[in-house]
């Protein structure tokens, strides 16, 4: 052939006209991939690479497939862990999910109240409810808990002292740093007492004029043993200067009234409730993780404080909306009513493995080469480290376990690899979902046989 061999190429129209109906995606991002896939088989041309009119439209169908796979889309968490943060956290529950759509769907009295024909505050829903819940004063929902915790600093210590233990000056995921919060929340952090030891001496020393509050931090991604003391909060609250508690992961209640009984697993972890009750002015926490709610952070505590807070100027930046505030005070409500065992998070951590191992029998039944093993589940989300839950999947062994475990992915399964084996925990697998999981498992296992 002679002349230049770029000609030979099928322009993007033709390359639209073959993927004609292989997608639902919006037809600008049909002709972007069939664009790009002109433009790489153009370069490789010019590299002496031999390309066909098909390669090209393959190019493109990858294209397509890779953006297609890349959107915002449920998938099957069969990792075993329950708040896992790259899947989403907490799943919500479905009458919190009703209620965000009632108020998403029109008008509400988000900032209104009817009694009066007047404005309102949009922490009288959901921030009441759950400060309600928590036996606190008053409480306002923003966006997250960094965001609570930074809105709280700001709020009431701007330019003064901030006294934490060393062993709380700790880094959460995504690069949450407590010392970096503290700085650019305007606070200057005093440090006391060492990694594994402060007492209540060590905070009674480090007082001055300039001290603004006694921070405390729960460390709920890491956990500490040994020769180790922490001062109580009962212990800080007789200090002087307000305590404000940093709790993370969000159990409402430490004793979980909801639940016929408290969980082994939960050992350790604190409740808000007991947290008030002992003498924290402000505990913050997440929505996402063992509240069971959508990412949301919450501040409960002394009236006269929560008020400070939600009159600062950052509070408007890093409000709720009206969706994460409706869903909120449903949440808010089952737990006030009892029915927080309903709540996804709390149904799915609570399932006994009995149940679980019956379902693994049936979808191992269904799969050539699968068997029931029991495993063990985790939290996650940064809480009760080093506990487990125990729990029970399907595993088949395989000398691909990495192209398995791709080819699950490339079905909406995410799994997990463990001792030459995929395994998938149906600990945070809904029963509704196993017949899909079967299908990945059967189609996955094809190209490993």
């Amino acid at each position: 052939m002679t002349g230049d061999p770029r000609r030979s190429l099928p322009a993007v129209e033709r390359v639209l006209q073959a993927l004609r109906n292989e997608s639902d995606l919006p037809a600008a991002l049909v002709t972007d991939a069939a664009r790009t896939a002109v433009e790489e088989a153009r370069r490789l041309v010019e590299q002496g690479v031999a390309v066909s009119n098909d390669d090209v439209v393959a190019s493109a169908r990858r294209h397509l497939e890779r953006r297609q796979t890349a959107q915002l889309r449920p998938v099957v968490n069969a990792t075993g862990v329950l708040l896992h943060t790259n899947l989403g956290r907490a799943p919500i529950g479905a009458d919190a999910l009703r209620a965000a759509a009632g108020i998403g769907s029109g008008y509400s009295n988000l900032e209104y109240r009817l009694d009066r024909g007047a404005r309102g505050s949009r922490h009288d829903h959901a921030g009441s409810l759950l400060a309600q819940a928590t036996g606190a004063e008053a409480g306002l929902v923003v966006n997250n808990n960094a965001a609570a915790v930074l809105l709280t600093l700001a709020a009431l210590a701007r330019s003064r002292d901030v006294v934490v233990s060393r062993g709380e000056l700790v880094e959460i995921g995504g690069g949450f740093r407590v010392p970096e919060i503290i700085r650019e929340s305007g606070c200057r952090l005093v440090e006391v007492g060492t990694t594994n030891r402060t007492r209540v001496a060590d905070y009674e020393r480090a007082l001055g004029n300039d001290t603004a509050i006694l921070l405390k931090v729960h460390a709920s991604n890491y956990r500490m043993i040994g020769f180790t003391e922490e001062a109580t909060i009962d212990q800080l609250a007789r200090v002087g200067p307000p305590v404000v508690l940093d709790a993370g992961s969000g159990l409402l209640d430490e004793t979980t009234p909801w639940l016929d009984h408290r969980p082994a697993w939960l050992s350790g972890e604190p409740g808000i409730r007991q947290a008030v009750a002992a003498g924290a002015a402000l505990v913050t926490f997440s929505g996402d993780k063992l509240l069971g709610g959508p990412q949301a952070g919450v501040v409960v505590g002394r009236r006269e404080l929560v008020e400070r807070v939600s009159r600062h100027p950052l509070a408007r930046a890093l409000r709720a909306d009206k969706l994460t505030l409706a869903a909120m005070q449903s949440v808010a409500l089952s737990y006030l009513s009892g029915d927080a065992a309903a709540i996804p998070l709390w149904r799915m951590a609570t399932t006994p493995v009995d149940d679980l191992r019956r379902r693994a029998e049936r979808l191992a039944a269904r799969i050539p080469d699968a068997k029931v093993v029991d495993t063990d589940a985790a939290a996650g989300g940064g809480s009760l480290p080093g506990l487990v839950i125990p729990s029970a999947g399907v595993a088949i062994e395989t000398a691909a376990v990495d192209v398995m475990l791709q080819a699950l992915r490339d079905r909406g399964v995410v799994a997990r690899a463990h001792a030459g084996a995929v395994v998938c925990d149906l600990r945070t697998v809904e029963a509704h979902d196993d017949d899909v999981l079967t299908r990945a498992l059967l189609d996955a296992c094809k190209p490993c046989t």
